[in-house]
Order: C-alpha cells, then sequence, then structure tokens
C-alpha cells in the first residue's frame, strides 16, 4: 500500500479487508539512532503525545497496576471537520522479552464514563505493536536502529471506502510527524527531564523469557512452558481477556516477519491467555 522514506526514517504499510469489519492495517516504521525502550515510552506517554500528535485533544489515566503496568486510559481524539470528535477507553499493556517490547491497545468497557452524543464512542479498537532494535540502514552492522511492527484496527463510525480513502492520503504525513516528536523526546530525556506517569508505567512490563518463545509450537509440555514465564495477576484492574489475547497477536505477528503456521498464532494465544488466569 505505501513505501516511503526519509534518510532517518523508513515506512511501509499493507491494508487487508476481511469481509466484516473495517480494514486491518500492519506497517514497519523504522527510525535510525532510536532506542526501543525510547520509543516505547514515547507512545505510552500521553502527556508528551499532543506535542506530535495532533489528533489527541485530551488523555486521563483512569486505573492502573503497578505490578504489570496494566493501563485503562480515556482518550478524545479530533477528527476531520466533517465528523464529530471520537473518545475511547482503552486498556493497554506490554510485555518484554529481551530488549524487544510487544505493546497491546484494546477498546474496553467502562460504565463510569457514559456514552455521550458528541464525542462519539469508537468501541471497536484494537492496536498492537512490537518494538524492536534493528540494524541501521548504514550497513555498518551495528544495531542502532528501532523497527516498530504495528497491527491496526478500529470502526470510526464513517464509511469504510472514506476511511481508507483518509488513511491513504493521510497516513504518510502522519508518520513524518512522529519522527520530530521522537527527537524531541530524546532531547528531553537526555536533558534529564523527568517521567511522566504514563511513560514510568511504560516500564512495568510482564517479563517473558527467550526460552518460551523458542519453545512456542514446538513443545506440548505446558508445565515447562509455564516456567519460562514470569507473570503477575493485575491487582485492582479489570483486564478484558482479549486484552491477554491480543499480546499473543502482537507477539505472534513479530515473529517470521509474519509468516505463520496457524499452530503457532493458536499456541501461542493459548499460553497467553493462560498468563491472564494467573
Amino acid at each position: 500500500m505505501m513505501d516511503r522514506s526519509t534518510p532517518t526514517l523508513r515506512y511501509q504499510a499493507w491494508r487487508r479487508e476481511p469481509k466484516d469489519g473495517p480494514p486491518q492495517y500492519r506497517s514497519s516504521t523504522i527510525f535510525e539512532d532510536a532506542t526501543p525502550e525510547i520509543v516505547r515510552d514515547l507512545f505510552w506517554d500521553d502527556q508528551f503525545r499532543p506535542k506530535w500528535d495532533d489528533m489527541l485533544i485530551n488523555s486521563t489515566t483512569l486505573e492502573e497496576c503497578p505490578t504489570t503496568g496494566t493501563m485503562k486510559v480515556h482518550w478524545v481524539r479530533k477528527f476531520p471537520f466533517f465528523c464529530k470528535d471520537r473518545d475511547y477507553v482503552i486498556g493497554r499493556r506490554i510485555w518484554e522479552c529481551g530488549r524487544s517490547y510487544y505493546c497491546v491497545t484494546k477498546g474496553v468497557d467502562c460504565p463510569s464514563i457514559p456514552r455521550q452524543d458528541k464525542p462519539r464512542r469508537v468501541d471497536v479498537y484494537y492496536s498492537s505493536w512490537c518494538i524492536r532494535a534493528v540494524e541501521s540502514k548504514r550497513g555498518n552492522g551495528q544495531l542502532t536502529a528501532c523497527e516498530v511492527l504495528l497491527f491496526h484496527h478500529e470502526e470510526m463510525g464513517i464509511p469504510w471506502e472514506l476511511a481508507k480513502l483518509g488513511v491513504r492520503k493521510g497516513m504518510w504525513g502522519t508518520v513524518q510527524k512522529v519522527e520530530p516528536g521522537l527527537r524531541a523526546y530524546q532531547e528531553a530525556k537526555a536533558s534529564g527531564a523527568p517521567l511522566s506517569r504514563s511513560a514510568f508505567m511504560a516500564s512495568v512490563n510482564t517479563k517473558i523469557s527467550p526460552e518460551y518463545l523458542q519453545s512456542i509450537g514446538s513443545s506440548d509440555d505446558s508445565s515447562q512452558i509455564d516456567s519460562a514465564i514470569t507473570s503477575d495477576k493485575p491487582k485492582g484492574v479489570n483486564v478484558p481477556k482479549m486484552l491477554v489475547i491480543g499480546g499473543a497477536v502482537a507477539l505472534a505477528c513479530s515473529l517470521d516477519k509474519g509468516l505463520l503456521t496457524k499452530y503457532l498464532l493458536f499456541g501461542v494465544a493459548r499460553r497467553f491467555a493462560n498468563m491472564g488466569k494467573r
């Protein structure tokens, strides 16, 4: 669907159109001279986000778990002049394996935030990404670039053909706004600026061992696999089952560059679901 680049950024995007449901998008964005941790914090930092995401009008943290880093947040986003603004109630969580981060955000229910005519609630929302270090395109063999593999879909409440046109026309411009935000964020971190609460929560992850990843799809010994996982049950935050399963999708889509067997994908999902029950 799209393949664009600058000297310090490369963006590729693909679209899939299921028979029922909104269009689904997968993309790869590579930033030169960036670490996975700084990019992870950038995307999680709701206080800094308006400096590069001009669609975000307001954000509020509703719940958080200091043990797992699971959060529930409320966003209000600006839509084009012919549409009402949209609001989202999002559950989100990060899994970590080494220096790769598997981030999941999904629309969830929240009775304490009533629906309104304006802004309009978006219920179907799913966005997951894998953030990892990759080799620089300079060809020096150094892992000094950072790749973000994204899978995203949402039901925005407008005709899908119009939504596809908007994405196709506006996505590259949107991606180009991220990089100046990233560089400003790097400068702020380097100057010793304090972390916001949401950025701090990005560093509270559920750890997954490399041995666990290697065992997916090749081991039937669930006790052996479970022993490779370090996980704590969230306290005070209700985590929807689909948020846990979403972690499996984010993880699976990053393996073998998305070329998966059905057995592998369902194996990941099943074991992540078991984690969510603890």
